[in-house]
C-alpha cells in the first residue's frame, strides 16, 4: 500500500502508477531453421509494408526485385532450403498478411505430403526415391499395355495421400472453389489446357512433358480424326481438337459438373529437365526465342551465342527470375496450368505408372478396346535416374533451393519428394 494521505491509506491499487504504455514489439522470429542467424539478420532489415502487402500478380518485375519476394524472403533462403515455413510478414497495421503460397506451404509441410517423405525414409535415402519407378519399371512404360505394374499398395497408398493432401489445401478459404473465382488469366490458361471429348464425356487437362502429345494422339482417334495411335506423322498441338476455352460459359460449366476430369502429373525436377534437353539441345524455336535471350542475360561475352549452347544452371536462373503466369507452358508448374483446387479431377495419373494409369483411364471413359496407348516414340530420350543424378549434382545449391517454392505445390500436392542434393548423395 501507498504512503497514508489525509490520515487514510490508499487501496493498493490505486497506489501503483499505471504502466506507460509500450510500443507494439516485432512478431519473434523462430528460433528454428538457419541456426538462429537468419532471424537476427530479418531482425535488423524487416520486411518493408510494401513487400508484406504485395499482392500474388504482380507485373513483370526485373530480376533484382523477384529475388526477395514471397514466399521465401532472401533472408530467409536457407530455412527454404530445410523445408520449413517461416513467419508470416506483417502489414502496415500490423495485422497478418495471409499470402496464399505461404498459407498453402505451411499446410502442405505439415499434411500428409510430409507424412510421406517421414514414413518412406526419403529424407534419410541417398539411393534413388522409392516413389519413383526402377529401371525395369522405366523399361516398362516405354511399350504399349505390358503387364501391371508392381507395388500395387503402394500405388493404392500415394493415391490417397494425394487426395487427403489436396483436400487439405483447396479447403483453405483462400483457394478457388471454382474456375470461376479464377483471376481471368489463370482462368484462361487452365481452360486452353483442358481438352474435351463429347462423345466420351471427359475432359484431360494436358501437361506438357507428361506423354502429352500421346493423349492427344488418342483424343483425335476417339473423334475420328486419325485411324490409329500409330500413324506416322508429325504431331499438330492443335488441330482437331475440342479445348473447353472455346466454349461458352454455360456450356463450361456443364461439363466440369458431369464429365470424368483427368491430368497426369511427373516429379517436377524431372519434367524439367525433360523440356530443357528437349528445347535447347532440339528445337530451333526455342533456341532463338528463349536460348538467345537466356544466354545474354546471364552469361559474360554471351551476345554471340545461338542459344543452343543454353546450361541447365542458366535455364535454372532464367525460372528462377520469371513471373509464374508468364512461363512458357513447358516448364510452367502443374497447379498453374490444371488448376487442381478449382478443378475437381476424378483421376490423377502418374508419369511413373504410364501404361497402368492410361489403361484405367480409357475403361473409365469406355473407349473401343482397340484404342491403346501409343508407344514411345524412338527418338525419344527418357530422363533417367542417373540423368537427373548428374544435372542435379553438378548445379549449384543455391539455384535449386530458391526454385523449390515456385513447384513447391507440385511436389507436395502430388506428393513428389524434394530433389536430395546432399553431399552424400551426390558423391555417390
Amino acid at each position: 500500500a501507498g504512503p497514508p494521505r489525509n490520515g487514510r491509506r490508499l487501496p493498493r491499487a490505486a497506489a501503483r502508477p499505471p504502466r506507460p504504455s509500450l510500443p507494439a514489439a516485432a512478431p519473434p522470429r523462430s528460433p528454428h531453421g538457419a541456426g538462429g542467424r537468419a532471424g537476427g539478420a530479418a531482425r535488423r532489415a524487416p520486411l518493408r509494408p510494401r513487400h508484406a502487402a504485395r499482392r500474388l500478380r504482380t507485373p513483370p518485375q526485373s530480376c533484382e526485385a523477384m529475388l526477395p519476394r514471397p514466399p521465401f524472403p532472401g533472408e530467409a533462403r536457407r530455412a527454404a532450403s530445410a523445408g520449413r515455413s517461416r513467419s508470416r510478414p506483417r502489414g502496415a497495421g500490423g495485422g497478418t498478411v495471409l499470402l496464399p503460397s505461404m498459407l498453402m506451404f505451411g499446410v502442405i509441410l505439415a499434411s500428409s505430403g510430409l507424412l510421406l517423405m517421414i514414413e518412406k525414409g526419403i529424407l534419410a535415402e541417398v539411393k534413388p526415391p522409392p516413389l519413383q519407378p526402377a529401371g525395369g519399371e522405366r523399361a516398362r512404360r516405354g511399350g504399349g499395355g505390358g503387364q501391371e505394374a508392381p507395388g500395387e499398395l503402394e500405388a493404392e497408398l500415394l493415391r490417397d495421400i494425394r487426395n487427403r493432401t489436396i483436400r487439405a489445401v483447396c479447403g483453405q478459404p483462400a483457394m478457388p472453389r471454382s474456375v470461376w473465382e479464377l483471376p481471368a488469366g489463370q482462368r484462361r490458361t487452365v481452360l486452353r489446357h483442358l481438352l474435351v471429348s463429347d462423345k466420351y464425356r471427359f475432359l484431360y487437362c494436358y501437361v506438357p512433358k507428361v506423354a502429352c502429345s500421346n493423349w492427344k494422339r488418342i483424343l483425335k482417334v476417339l473423334d475420328g480424326a486419325l485411324e490409329s495411335v500409330d500413324v506416322k506423322l508429325k504431331m499438330d498441338h492443335k488441330s482437331d481438337l475440342v479445348f473447353l476455352a472455346d466454349m461458352s460459359p454455360d456450356e463450361i460449366s456443364y461439363r466440369l459438373k458431369n464429365y470424368y476430369k483427368f491430368i497426369f502429373v511427373r516429379n517436377p525436377m524431372e519434367r524439367l529437365l525433360s523440356a530443357y534437353r528437349n528445347k535447347f539441345g532440339e528445337i530451333k524455336e526455342y533456341q532463338q526465342k528463349y536460348g538467345v535471350e537466356i544466354v545474354r542475360r546471364y552469361r559474360k561475352n554471351g551476345g554471340n551465342s545461338a542459344g543452343d549452347d543454353v546450361t541447365f544452371s542458366e535455364f535454372l536462373q532464367y525460372l528462377l527470375d520469371e513471373e509464374v503466369e508468364r512461363m512458357n507452358e513447358h516448364w510452367m508448374p502443374i497447379y498453374n496450368l490444371c488448376q487442381p483446387c478449382a478443378v475437381r479431377y476424378d483421376f490423377i495419373g502418374s508419369y511413373e505408372r504410364l501404361n497402368t494409369d492410361a489403361n484405367h483411364v480409357l475403361e473409365q471413359v469406355r473407349s473401343p478396346s482397340f484404342v491403346r496407348f501409343p508407344e514411345r516414340q524412338p527418338w525419344y530420350k527418357p530422363v533417367t535416374a542417373e540423368t537427373l543424378h548428374y544435372y542435379l549434382c553438378n548445379t549449384q545449391r543455391r539455384l535449386i533451393k530458391e526454385l523449390l517454392p515456385k513447384y513447391i505445390l507440385d511436389f507436395s500436392l502430388f506428393a513428389y519428394p524434394l530433389p536430395n542434393i546432399t553431399s552424400e548423395f551426390c558423391r555417390q
